[in-house]
């Protein structure tokens, strides 16, 4: 159960993080905004 929250903490982080910068930011990283919440779930819990 704590690995499950601990997970689920670096997905809402991962996703605040990634929604805070700018589409100029993302582009230069290669991200879509579409791409924001799958890269969250992998960031969180693998592919």
């Amino acid at each position: 159960m704590q690995e499950n929250r601990a997970r689920r903490a670096v997905y809402r982080q991962t996703l605040r993080e990634l929604n805070a910068l700018t589409t100029r930011d993302l582009d230069d990283l290669g991200i879509n905004r579409s791409m924001i919440t799958r890269l969250a779930h992998e960031a969180a819990y693998g592919k």
